[in-house]
């Protein structure tokens, strides 16, 4: 079975490609993890929201979604982590993946299918270094494997890079070509993390890590590759070379690439230290407001970090509650009719939305049918006096829409810091004004008023605020 209809857009072809599912029917996923160094950065949670909502999108579409996102336990920068905190690379590999762990948790999105580690995936990384040096297109040099670069046709495929105009950035004895890539490290007298090899102990290089997970999790050819735009080149570029090289097939159908986030135009990185991390982030603000912040832009879009963005976009989910809080109080002063327009509303906005994410993953198109269903149900409640199933059946959309951005409230859930005696009152009042009872709805609003809160009737809704 595949989803037909669903495009998403391809690095490597530059175009939008069907997505079509394997001959088992699985979408089979694998989006890069983190290199657990340190905590990780609000920018490092937009693959993972990404890639686990568009899990989510095409489970509630009726396919098998596979998402695998490894954890990168073993590098370079893991030893100097280990170093300056005064413990082993082992310790704090594991110290920061539970902390990655814990701080997407906090997202609310579940976790990936799977999450394999460099650690357990060893004799597959060991197997696929062997398979090439068989096959010619990799040699043992000094302790260390390189991949000869010049022996795959393809290479620059993906980025478009031109192999004669490539400059080397990785340093190595005994290199047959400057542009070579390793495969294996020999180990160094610092390094306290090795394994052996047949070309002696060390450990793998980054490219092949993923090679190497993606195959033992999702076979030789699956149908998205994910991550972000700056693994590119020339972490994918690798990983094409090493996987397809190896099994003279291609590796991943779709290469989809997120772009970056930025804090006053320039690029949030760690070394540029501009960065906030993700657990700093979630602190001060609603996950529902984060998952609504990146899902209000399309992924393959740059993204300012502010406050300000931050607050418009908790703004736009915020409103989308309302019109459920609405609704609610408008089932209990129920009438008998139907509004043709709300049911038309509630039609084309689930066929809108469920559109805009089979058209390239266009999460802010499909949030916009959610704003159009909002404007239709404050229209509803103030205007026809639908019947209670017809006010249910509006609920029960916008509610299924919410559940794919794992936004879903709780029933009525009050906003933050709303004491439950005034939000009963405001909930009473939206009953008045939808019975048309205004001198009800005045006496509430003063009451409300009295409790030190005012109300106000937006375009977004009834709104609560101190006063």
């Amino acid at each position: 079975m595949s989803p037909t209809g669903i495009r998403i857009y391809s690095t490597l072809s530059k175009r939008k490609e069907p997505l079509v599912a394997g001959p088992d029917g699985v979408v089979g996923i694998y989006a890069c993890g983190p290199t657990v160094y340190s905590r990780i950065h609000i920018g490092n949670a937009r693959p993972f929201v990404v890639f686990s909502v568009l899990k989510r999108f095409l489970d509630r579409q009726g396919y098998r979604a596979v998402l695998v996102c490894n954890v990168t336990d073993v590098n370079d920068k893991i030893y100097d982590a280990g170093r300056r905190e005064g413990i082993s690379s082992t310790e704090a590999a594991a110290k920061y993946t539970r902390a990655y762990i814990d701080d997407t948790d906090r997202l609310g999105l579940g976790r990936p299918t799977h999450e394999p580690t460099v650690v357990e995936t060893m004799p597959q990384i060991i197997q696929l270094i062997a398979d090439l040096v068989d096959k010619g297109l990799a040699y043992p040099a000094a302790g260390d494997v390189y991949f000869r670069v010049e022996r795959f046709d393809g290479y620059g495929k993906l980025s478009g890079r031109v192999l004669d105009e490539l400059r080397s950035e990785e340093p190595g004895d005994g290199k047959e070509n400057p542009l070579d890539f390793a495969l294996w490290k020999g180990h160094k007298p610092d390094e306290d993390m090795f394994w052996e090899s047949p070309w002696g102990p060390g450990r793998p290089g980054w490219h092949i890590e993923c090679s190497a997970m993606a195959e033992a999790l999702l076979g030789v050819e699956f149908e998205i590759h994910g991550g972000g735009l700056d693994l590119v080149f020339p972490h994918h570029e690798n990983e094409i070379a090493q996987s397809e090289g190896a099994r003279d097939r291609p590796f991943a159908k779709i290469w989809m690439h997120n772009e970056m986030l930025e804090l006053a135009g320039e690029k949030m990185a760690k070394s540029v230290g501009n960065i906030a991390s993700l657990g700093q982030v979630l602190d001060a603000w609603p996950r529902d407001t984060i998952i609504a912040y990146f899902l209000t832009s399309h992924y393959r879009s740059k993204l300012p970090f502010s406050d300000e963005r931050l607050d418009e976009a908790g703004k736009r989910y915020e409103r989308v509650k309302n019109a459920l809080r609405s609704l609610s109080a408008a089932i209990e002063a129920h009438g008998e009719g139907i509004d043709p327009k709300l049911t038309a509303a509630l039609m084309n906005g689930r066929t809108r939305f469920f559109d805009a994410l089979s058209d390239d993953f266009n999460t802010p198109e499909a949030w916009a049918a959610l704003d159009g269903l909002v404007r239709a149900v404050n229209l509803a409640v103030e205007g026809q006096h639908p019947s209670a199933d017809q006010l249910r059946e509006a609920k029960r959309v916008i509610n299924e829409l919410l559940d794919v951005f794992a936004l879903a409230p709780a029933d009525d859930d009050a906003p933050a810091g709303i004491p439950a005696q005034v939000q009963q009152l405001a909930d009473a009042r939206l009953a008045a004004r939808a019975a048309k009872d205004f001198a009800e709805s005045d006496r509430l609003r003063d009451a409300i008023a009295a409790l030190g809160y005012e109300v106000r009737d937006t375009a977004g809704g009834q709104e609560l605020r101190l006063a």
